[in-house]
């Protein structure tokens, strides 16, 4: 008997199609890129929509934005987003240098990509992140994209120092108040109105008024700064420190100490600065000019004194630095330096106090001389550290070091009994920790309480 069986009727599993992204971006703002970030927009648009199996999920892209960070590209931020929300299952990118140039960044975005299943594809370096050698390939093209944007910066201070050698003005800050910076001449040009201003805060400046002060009367006078804002101490501060007003400018007063982090610090000798004279018309006169930098000065040394020890000495317990406190005891005046952790609620640092009598000859014997020498000391000594138990170490500039061992304490002797100027029997301390001698003026042991 003939063997009968049923043939189903199949019915045909459609594949889903892959959502599909691209990402371009050019880091400046010019004419040919953006006419090439253009090209690659309307590249993807055609590459994603002419394949069948991809459904287009949009062209992201950033114009004029390094690659070096994260945070100012918005294109990218707003794709990152849209595949977390499930929409991009592929990512198309021209290479990992548009994509990143940092090497921390990239490896994080495509690992977190890749856990929530989407990939990440390379043109130019033939990558997927799905592939088993993908993050290894990565790692390595990222740290040479990354060397590479290092490489770049490097150059372009190069060029840029070369220019303010030259006496070229270069990159010009446009928003000062009193001036406008005028590219075709590459000068800055005097705004009269303005001006006017300036010349006010020198003079209110010059007869005695705080910044806060000066700040309340331009405010109260209708006046704002070139951006609209009101004024504020710190806006004057940094108008009456700007040496433009005189004609002249500082270049290189900050630079970016890492163009990867883009880390931006104040430029303190690390580089040198190049000051142009007589670059502009000036606003103010030299002579005013003379005056305001005599009176700044006269007034940082009222707000902040300088004492000797005035950030040479460390907490060796909690690593900060030791303070000045004057007080009188028993009718008389006296002078403590100790941690500064004692003025901060809540922590209780045990390192020892020292009169600064006490400090001073101290120094005088660690650093060899009759008395107290406070130019050389500026000159020589790089920091002092106060170790626990009360013990001093001196390191100086030359690398050499040297330490002043703290006596026992004796009964019955005050804990402030030293005699300011005098030795009493102790021996002159070597570099070697182990055979230095103290100072026997009674115990070094200090309340805790200055």
């Amino acid at each position: 008997m003939a063997k009968i069986s049923k043939i189903e009727r199949k019915v045909p599993v459609q594949k889903k199609r892959e959502r599909v992204a691209a990402y371009a971006r050019v880091s400046m703002e010019t004419e040919r890129l953006a006419h090439s970030l253009s090209a690659q927009v309307s590249y993807y648009n055609s590459l994603i929509q002419s394949n069948p199996e991809w459904e287009f999920a949009g062209v992201y892209a950033d114009l004029g934005i390094s690659g070096t960070g994260t945070a100012r590209r918005r294109e990218w931020c707003r794709l990152i987003a849209d595949c977390e929300a499930g929409k991009v299952d592929i990512i198309l990118t021209k290479s990992i240098s548009r994509f990143a140039r940092n090497t921390v960044d990239l490896l994080a975005t495509v690992r977190h990509l890749k856990e929530i299943g989407v990939e990440v594809r390379f043109e130019k370096e033939h990558i997927q992140s799905f592939s088993g050698e993908g993050e290894l390939m990565l790692s390595i093209l990222a740290s040479f994209a990354q060397e590479e944007s290092r490489s770049i910066s490097e150059n372009a201070k190069w060029g840029i120092r070369k220019r303010f050698q030259s006496g070229e003005i270069g990159a010009a800050n446009k928003h000062i108040l009193g001036y406008r910076y005028q590219e075709e001449h590459k000068q800055y040009a005097v705004i009269p109105k303005e001006a006017e201003t300036v010349r006010w805060i020198f003079e209110m400046y010059l007869a005695g008024h705080s910044l806060g002060k000066i700040a309340g009367a331009l405010n109260g006078a209708g006046l704002t700064t070139v951006k609209g804002c009101a004024f504020s101490g710190s806006s004057i501060k940094a108008i009456i420190g700007n040496e433009i007003y005189a004609g002249d400018i500082r270049r290189q007063k900050s630079f970016m100490e890492d163009p990867i982090a883009k880390n931006k610090v104040k430029n303190r000798g690390q580089l040198p600065q190049y000051y142009m004279a007589d670059c502009h018309q000036a606003i103010i006169g030299r002579e005013t000019w003379a005056k305001v930098l005599a009176e700044r000065e006269r007034r940082g040394a009222l707000a902040n004194p300088s004492y000797p020890f005035t950030g040479k000495i460390k907490c060796g317990i909690c690593g900060r630095s030791y303070t000045r406190r004057s007080y009188t005891a028993g009718g008389k005046g006296a002078v403590v330096w100790f941690c500064r952790a004692k003025k901060e609620k809540g922590i209780t640092c045990k390192a020892h106090n020292y009169p600064e009598g006490q400090l001073r000859m101290i120094c005088a014997e660690l650093m060899g001389t009759d008395g107290f020498d406070e130019g050389a000391f500026n000159r020589t000594v790089k920091g002092m550290a106060a170790l626990p138990g009360g013990s001093l170490e001196m390191r100086f500039y030359g690398g050499e070091t040297k330490r002043w061992e703290i006596a026992p304490r004796q009964e019955g002797v005050p804990a402030y009994h030293i005699q300011e100027g005098r030795r009493q029997g102790g021996k002159k301390c070597d570099n070697n920790p182990g055979h230095a001698e103290p100072l026997h003026g009674g115990s070094h042991q200090q309340p805790e309480k200055a």
